[in-house]
């Protein structure tokens, strides 16, 4: 079914908290001990039940329209700094969760920080997530880079 699609005036707040509740839900159902922290540089702490890793994840959700499927997720490039000061304060290792809704799929993207920083430094004022077929292809080839899907249908809604 082909909805048009117009965003609430609050999309953006709503989209935030849907994916940082997500990715805890994800991490959750696969053993990692996890809270929600709602601190100034990272939404997460997780324990990793296979690295004993304590990590201060940042997430980063976008919902995109049909004709913008495949454009960037753009990190401000001071958004580094504040998840690096919340895991000193906090003794974790900084991690970045990646979750974008588009073409009836979200995708989510869980990378430490190190590891993405080494997929391409950052710009004079923004880090760029490429959504574009290549870059998905890299991604899923790289056992750094945790991924999730979820494939939904609409299929009855208001006309």
């Amino acid at each position: 079914m082909n909805v048009k699609i117009k965003k609430s005036s609050r999309h953006s707040k709503i989209t935030g908290d849907f994916t940082e509740q997500l990715v805890l839900y994800l991490l959750s159902k696969h053993g990692f001990e996890c809270s929600y922290v709602d601190h100034t540089g990272i939404d997460i702490l997780a324990r990793n039940p296979h690295t004993n890793e304590l990590m201060g994840i940042s997430v980063k959700g976008r919902s995109r329209n049909k004709g913008k499927e495949g454009t960037n997720v753009g990190i401000p490039k001071g958004n580094f700094k504040k998840v690096d000061d919340a895991c000193e304060t906090f003794g974790c290792i900084p991690y970045f969760a990646i979750v974008v809704d588009e073409k009836e799929k979200i995708y989510t993207f869980i990378i430490s920080e190190k590891e993405l920083l080494k997929l391409r430094p950052p710009g004079k004022t923004t880090w760029a997530w490429a959504m574009g077929e290549k870059s998905l292809k890299k991604y899923y080839a790289n056992d750094n880079i945790k991924i999730f899907e979820f494939n939904y249908r609409i299929h009855n809604w208001w006309k």
